[in-house]
């Protein structure tokens, strides 16, 4: 546009001249002359060009007003003469320039020549609004007009107060789009025409473009003066390896590239459902931000999550106060947020967020700094990372080699101590029974290992797993009969959080501890029968679920059960599942007991001397004649486990030397109990023949009293189920 296309339109000819800034006067300006006119659109023209000359220095808006106002004076005149600019997405706007006499300065701290964070006034609060949507607004008397009457806005409001009247607003247009607003008022009522309006329309179409122009230059100008000051950053990065320790040095160089009341990083927990607070600075704190944050609690949790950049303007407008972490930023007085993800490779791990207590205070050019230094504070967050990894793995490097030799010297001790050829005994019934256990060791075969109590069946157990490819993994017994059916299934197959009461956290059972190595169930004929069921599920499909939970694990373990019950017995009465049998009893290995063994009680008594002998600091021990012969004749009921309890209480009575036959304390025993008890049965003698007898009754009236229930009949008596089970056995109760 030139100054011929003003000319095209006549002007009023009256002539006046409106009052400046502290000049009285009340009667409207006339219309400005058609070659008056022309004249000051060639001047502003000329204006605009050598103002496009020297585009390339810094640009100053208000000395730019403060010249175009002078030249727009002689066409109209006016005491004050504001340039609005809008934002892109229309609901904010900024003072692009302000002229006015010092009394009628309003709009200091929301220019937009600071090209900087500044605060932003919201449209919809302003009767300028009507402007901003594309409509020109001729305003004859403020106080009266209907649209700013009863306006509730405090600047407008103040205008009025200070004395002015009359104004003239239209938008500012570039590209087909309202890129802001031009407005010029006055101190007199009624001191402007249509045909200032159409003017004003003309001015302002010749200056929005150049407008619009100014701020996208100088935004881009301060937008590459933000990104080299990023580099800076890595100044204050690099003073440390750990990010939570120079945090307050990063906020500081952080905040002239972008400004804020409150900046953190916040990462993603292992679980991937909570945020964990790295570190965060906060110029005024209401209260202390919560270490761990449940990631549900934010409503704009998932957008992050899923890599977005997320820019709030007004958090109490904006944000939900039925989410606790919406709410946790609204009751800290955040107006405005910016949360921008941290980037690991592909993956999200968290968030960068800066909030300011004024709202509109950040753009679509912040969230582009935002993502710049959040780039920044990830590789700082990975170096540390990768300092701690190696830390760590210097350390678990040097544990490594002390456990490789400890467990080398375990290993050697292990396989002495529980290697076979360790178990003492020359029977025949014992070496048939090892050299299965040997042959069958190598494999993943299941077995079951049967005798009576005290045989060594978990001895053997451990041989058998020592003697497999599984050795390195660990070997995990449990006594089913010593645990009560409530506790039995949580420890096997361990169990979730909340799955009964009492269950606070996730316990992992059993099948899970001894995975890559062997589990020893002993006394399994004990095990109830709903834990029955669900063993057999893991003999049959190699899977579990813990109690209370619905997620199904694999069982990489090698089973060894044992037990001293007769299992085809209790499978026929039905206290035994028939299909668990057949899985269990794969290959059998039965211990005869010590009675059977013949002089191999010797050979073991022998051995129980030398090693609890050097223990008790007994020195030279050894075993009389009579001993031996008392050690034969007795026909040891409680096999290996008795015959170990008597070597030990005879050492402690003994004074050194031999040990003699009264020390063992067996004497006759033997005989006696044979005589009078049933075949295959040990007999007790005539004096402990009374006790035995209260004890049978004692057992049977828990019995009785606990409606053949063995738990409870076991706690009546204060003794553990195990112990009952023996008692019973002793006694030929129907079990």
């Amino acid at each position: 546009m030139d100054a011929a296309d003003f000319m095209r339109d006549p002007m009023d000819a009256r002539q006046g001249e409106l009052p400046l800034p502290g000049v009285q006067g009340t009667a409207p300006s006339p219309p400005p002359r058609v070659d008056e006119t022309g004249a000051v659109v060639a001047d502003l023209l000329a204006s605009l060009a050598a103002i496009g000359r020297s585009i390339q220095e810094e640009f100053d808006p208000q000395r730019f007003l403060g010249e175009f106002s002078s030249l727009l004076q002689r066409v109209i005149p006016h005491h004050r003469l504001v340039i609005d600019h809008l934002s892109e997405d229309g609901r904010t706007f900024t003072v692009f320039a302000e002229h006015a006499p010092p009394g009628l300065v309003l709009h200091e701290d929301h220019y937009t020549t600071k090209f900087a964070p500044q605060a932003r006034y919201v449209v919809a609060e302003w009767g300028l609004r009507q402007v901003f949507a594309g409509e020109s607004m001729l305003v004859r008397d403020f106080p009266t007009d209907p649209r700013f009457a009863e306006t509730t806005n405090p600047a407008e409001r103040r205008l009025m107060e200070l004395g002015i009247r009359s104004g003239l607003l239209v938008p500012l247009e570039s590209g087909g789009r309202v890129v802001g607003a031009l407005v010029a008022t006055s101190l007199v009522q009624g001191g402007y025409t249509d045909t200032h309006l159409r003017v004003v329309q003309q001015v302002a179409a010749l200056i929005g473009p150049f407008i619009e122009n100014v701020v996208l230059l100088q935004r881009e100008r301060r937008r590459r003066r933000r990104l080299r000051a990023l580099q800076e950053l890595t100044q204050a990065l690099g003073s440390s390896l750990n990010v939570r320790d120079i945090f307050n040095r990063l906020a500081d160089a952080t905040r002239p590239i972008l400004d804020f009341d409150v900046m953190g990083v916040a990462l993603l927990s292992t679980s991937g459902r909570e945020v964990e607070m790295l570190a965060e600075v906060d110029d005024a704190p209401t209260e202390e931000t919560p270490a761990r944050i449940p990631l549900e609690h934010f409503s704009f949790a998932e957008r992050v999550a899923s890599g977005e950049s997320v820019l709030i303007h007004d958090a109490p407008k904006e944000l939900l106060r039925e989410s606790p972490g919406d709410r946790l930023i609204v009751d800290g007085s955040g107006r405005s947020c910016l949360i921008v993800p941290l980037r690991f490779g592909e993956r999200v791990g968290g968030g960068l967020y800066f909030g300011k207590r004024q709202p509109h205070w950040y753009d679509r050019l912040d969230v582009e700094i935002a993502a710049g230094i959040a780039a920044q504070v990830v590789l700082a967050i990975q170096h540390q990372r990768l300092a701690e990894d190696q830390r760590r793995l210097a350390l678990a490097e040097g544990r490594a080699r002390k456990l490789e030799q400890r467990v080398a010297s375990l290993q050697d001790a292990l396989e002495e101590r529980y290697g076979f050829d360790r178990i003492i005994g020359r029977a025949a019934p014992l070496k048939e029974a090892l050299a299965l256990a040997a042959k069958v060791a190598p494999a993943e075969t299941t077995v079951l290992i049967t005798g009576e109590i005290g045989t060594g069946k978990e001895l053997v157990a451990r041989a058998i797993h020592h003697a497999s490819p599984r050795a390195d993994g660990p070997f995990v017994t449990v006594n089913c009969a010593a645990l009560p059916e409530t506790l039995l299934e949580s420890e096997l197959f361990g169990h979730d959080r909340g799955a009964f009461t009492g269950a606070d956290r996730q316990k992992p059972g059993r099948f899970e501890i001894a995975a890559g190595g062997s589990l020893f169930l002993d006394e399994v004929g004990e095990l109830p029968s709903a834990v029955q069921a669900k063993l057999l599920r893991v003999l049959q499909n190699r899977e579990f679920e813990r109690v209370g939970g619905t997620a199904t694990l694999h069982a990489d373990v090698r089973l060894i059960a044992a037990t001293n019950r007769d299992l085809e017995r209790a499978v026929a009465s039905g206290t035994f599942r028939e299909d668990l049998y057949y899985r269990l009893n794969v290959l059998r290995i039965h211990l005869p007991p010590l009675r059977e063994r013949g002089t191999d009680v010797l050979l073991l008594a022998d051995s129980f001397v030398s090693g609890l002998a050097t223990g008790m600091g007994k020195g030279e021990v050894g075993l009389s004649r009579e001993a031996r012969d008392a050690l034969l004749a007795h026909p040891w009921p409680g096999n290996i486990r008795e015959l170990q309890n008597a070597i030990e209480r005879a050492l402690i009575v003994s004074d050194g030397g031999l040990i003699t036959a009264g020390q063992l304390g067996l004497s006759t025993r033997g005989d006696r109990m044979a005589a009078e008890q049933p075949a295959g049965q040990p007999a007790p003698s005539s004096t402990d023949a009374p006790l035995l007898e209260l004890e049978k009754r004692a057992i049977q009236e828990a019995l009785a009293k606990a409606h053949w229930n063995k738990s409870k009949a076991a706690a009546f008596l204060g003794i553990t189920r195990s112990q009952l089970y023996t008692r019973l056995k002793r006694f030929s109760l129907d079990v």
